[in-house]
């Protein structure tokens, strides 16, 4: 063990610099809690062997490291992004033995997850140790966001507690540095200066895949070395006197609010990548062997004897002690009560506020001229910010101007249709701000800052450019709280341009997709088609507890036609609660965005020729308005569902089959849909008003279905 040439006597308590300050209580406990982490890893082993647990994936030859950041961290104040191997960091913040074997058999009672996410996915709220995912790499992002709000906690502390010295976590194995969300998220702590610890394990290993497959030159200290503000360390972390060292002065910059710093921890690892793996198949024998010289625990328990500090019946007694408590722990786990089926639907949103209901029925006082929609937006976040000091938003182009000297010589961008404009004058640099060109890192860190709790509203400059952030969204946002079984929750909202009809847009400025997002349980969709509903709706967005995706579709932004009165700071409308935009009694046509426009104009020449046809705007996708549509079927019979995306898999086949499931006995026509053709939108106007649904679509839809 480097640093350790003085020797202490095996019964003194006192600290010595030989060992980086530790005792030898504290190193007697370092080890145990290595030990402990390792039998574990053995009884996860043994119950998936015998089929009473379903997946193991083990920290063995990890543990030195990780031992050594949980002895240094302060579990309920510091912040914790980990992975999937940090089960000795998460026993040395406080993780019980069989908290963890609770988790391996999926126990109702598991306090991760209730028995919904795989074991090693630990997620303690009082210890601040935040529900991750299986996703590479993707809790870098979140672990940004949360140091971002410890700043802004810090500024304004009347809003929540942060202490100046907080630092985060982000815990990740060397092959989750290959991962954009990793570099992505370095670039922001690098920017911001921020308070982070990146703990990089390096195993050698990313399942099969050598690291020097993974990183130029095998080690990624050397790629990152030039960031400014970066302090790299790198340290053998399988040597725990070593270990606690580097963790020492690591933290110790991070705290100092210099900027992050990136730890690289050599290890090995021990057993197979998981048990779904077998490292013979790709790992020879000679290798294996040179990784089990090396092992942690091997040579904690030598350091032990070599410095006098433990004989073989102290460290016998204390493995009896340990095995006794695994073997109690998977006893209790083993009798713990699963979870009821019935619950397998709890906690998709939030069991406390109900954005359907009618607390978010209020009407407000409509005033003044008539507005636009991007006004309406504009003037709502203005409101909200002003009533709520823990929104925040930001995105690409959004501030009025990021250099505060020009500030007050220049208009100010406010985003490229102008929805947040004069935001940041009013508000300031600290509530509203740019982001990096890059949409993964502007929802990851609206994510970790919603843990935190504060209420972020990004924005994506447009749609098109959404799917960069899809693993952020489908993956962390819409899963945090069903994860972590209501421990965390993640309530943001994302503001998203949407839709064609621009003449010019083309194929990445022009895309509809909301039918995607509505295949990510845990999120809602709000689509509204004019100013008065923009603003009603983005304000019940603002104030439920759920993630909402608001699409505000361009052509709409500036029409005169969805003008609307502004109807005050308190005006909302429920989610899940359609308009009626026209009655009728012939044919029945569901649609939202765009399209409610041309349906209506349709409607109005349908007329013309006898067909009497109700118009029923969803406003929102998920949750839509079920209860309308079935009463506008029962009342006409006759059903049409048009949308601006396109027409195979849009969210009309979804409502077009959910009619012919349930409600085919009041059906006399066939339920008929109008959307895009199956072809991206082009550039050229001929081409575009092909390819996206025209009013003269609409009717002559509407009229064959009349005509049945």
């Amino acid at each position: 063990m480097k640093g350790s040439t003085v020797s202490q006597d095996a019964n003194s308590a006192s600290s010595s610099p030989a060992y980086e300050g530790l005792s030898r209580d504290d190193l007697m406990r370092f080890y145990r809690t290595m030990l402990l982490s390792r039998r574990l890893d053995d009884k996860e082993i043994q119950l998936k062997n015998q089929s009473r647990s379903y997946f193991q994936i083990s920290a063995a030859g990890h543990e030195a490291i990780q031992t050594a950041v949980g002895m240094h961290m302060r579990p309920g104040q510091d912040w914790f992004f980990p992975y999937y191997r940090d089960r000795a960091l998460c026993l040395a913040l406080g993780y019980s033995s069989y908290d963890m074997l609770l988790g391996a058999v999926g126990a109702a009672d598991d306090p991760s997850s209730g028995g919904r996410q795989m074991p090693a996915h630990w997620s303690r709220p009082d210890l601040n140790l935040v529900s991750p995912s299986s996703a590479v790499a993707t809790q870098c992002l979140h672990g940004i966001g949360a140091a971002e709000a410890c700043q802004y906690y810090v500024q304004f502390p009347e809003l929540g507690h942060c202490g100046n010295d907080d630092v985060v976590l982000v815990s990740l194995g060397d092959g989750g540095t290959s991962e954009g969300e990793f570099w992505e998220s370095l670039n922001t702590a690098c920017t911001r200066r921020l308070p982070v610890l990146y703990l990089v394990q390096d195993n050698g290993y990313a399942i099969s895949v050598p690291v020097e497959i993974q990183t130029p030159g095998g080690d990624i200290t050397r790629l990152v070395s030039s960031f400014p503000g970066l302090e790299v360390i790198s340290v053998d972390g399988t040597d725990l006197v070593a270990s606690y060292g580097a963790v020492s002065r690591a933290l110790e910059y991070a705290r100092s609010g210099r900027g992050p710093v990136l730890l690289k921890a050599s290890v090995v690892r021990l057993y197979s990548h998981s048990m779904s793996d077998d490292e013979r198949q790709y790992r020879s024998e000679a290798e294996q062997k040179a990784d089990e010289a090396r092992d942690p625990l091997r040579q904690c328990r030598a350091f032990l004897f070599e410095e006098n500090l433990a004989d073989e019946s102290t460290l016998a007694e204390l493995a009896n002690e340990v095995d006794a408590e695994v073997q109690e722990a998977a006893d209790r786990a083993l009798a713990a009560a699963t979870p009821e089926p019935s619950t397998a639907l709890r906690y998709l949103y939030s069991p406390s506020v109900d954005p359907t209901s009618a607390q978010f029925d209020v009407a407000g006082e409509p005033a003044g001229d008539p507005i636009t929609m991007v006004t309406a937006i504009n003037r709502t976040l203005h409101d909200e910010m002003e009533h709520n000091p823990r929104i925040l938003t930001f995105g690409e182009d959004i501030a009025d101007c990021s250099r505060a000297e020009a500030l007050t010589s220049v208009p100010g961008k406010g985003g490229v249709f102008k929805a947040t404009l004069g935001l940041q004058r009013t508000y300031g640099r600290e509530r509203v701000f740019n982001s990096p060109l890059a949409e993964a890192n502007i929802v990851g860190r609206a994510i970790g800052m919603a843990v935190r709790g504060l209420k972020p509203v990004v924005e994506i400059q447009f749609f098109d450019y959404i799917w960069p952030a899809m693993m952020q969204i489908r993956d962390e946002l819409t899963m945090l709280r069903y994860r972590s079984n209501n421990a965390f929750s993640c309530p943001l909202v994302i503001r998203a341009p949407i839709g064609g009809y621009l003449r010019g847009g083309s194929l990445y400025h022009s895309q509809s997709g909301e039918s995607i997002f509505a295949h990510c349980p845990g999120l809602r969709i709000v689509y509204p088609s004019n100013a008065s509903d923009a603003a009603g709706l983005l304000r019940t967005s603002l104030r439920c507890d759920d993630p909402v995706l608001f699409l505000e579709h361009k052509h709409l932004y500036r029409q005169t036609y969805n003008r609307g009165l502004y109807a005050g700071a308190d005006h909302r409308i429920p989610f899940g609660q359609a308009q009626v935009q026209r009655n009728g009694t012939d044919v029945a046509v569901i649609t939202w965005g765009a399209l409610v426009q041309r349906t209506l104009l349709a409607a109005e020449r349908a007329a013309q020729r006898g067909v009497s046809v109700k118009v029923i705007d969803l406003r929102t996708i998920a949750p839509y308005d079920w209860d309308a549509i079935r009463c506008a079927v029962t009342e006409t019979s006759r059903v049409v569902v048009a949308h601006e995306d396109q027409l195979t898999c849009g969210f009309g086949a979804e409502i077009a089959a959910r009619i012919a499931d349930e409600l085919f006995e009041h059906l006399d026509a066939p339920v008929k849909r109008v959307g895009a053709l199956d072809c991206p939108v082009a550039y050229h106007p001929d081409l575009e008003a092909a390819i996206l649904p025209q009013t003269d679509d609409v009717l002559r839809v509407i009229n064959e279905v009349s005509e049945y």
